[in-house]
């Protein structure tokens, strides 16, 4: 892991396309501002890990398998 130290109004980029800049600090509570392309999705970690266990369990679903040949 990277660990960097940045002030307010400072950023960092990923590659050429994905600029992280900070825009406020406020006690233990940073607010980031996120510039990336559009094909490049990006989420919060718990957003990001539900939608990772919504994906598992739907692959796990007979019923999803039954539903997506039905419709061949």
């Amino acid at each position: 892991m990277l660990v960097l130290s940045r002030k307010k109004g400072e950023s960092i980029m990923i590659g050429d396309q994905i600029e992280i800049k900070v825009l406020a600090i406020d006690g233990d509570q940073v607010k980031l501002g996120i510039v990336a392309p559009k094909s490049i999705k990006v989420h919060r970690s718990e957003i990001f890990e539900a939608i990772q266990e919504q994906n598992k369990e739907a692959l796990g679903n007979d019923n999803v398998l039954t539903i997506l040949n039905n419709m061949k």
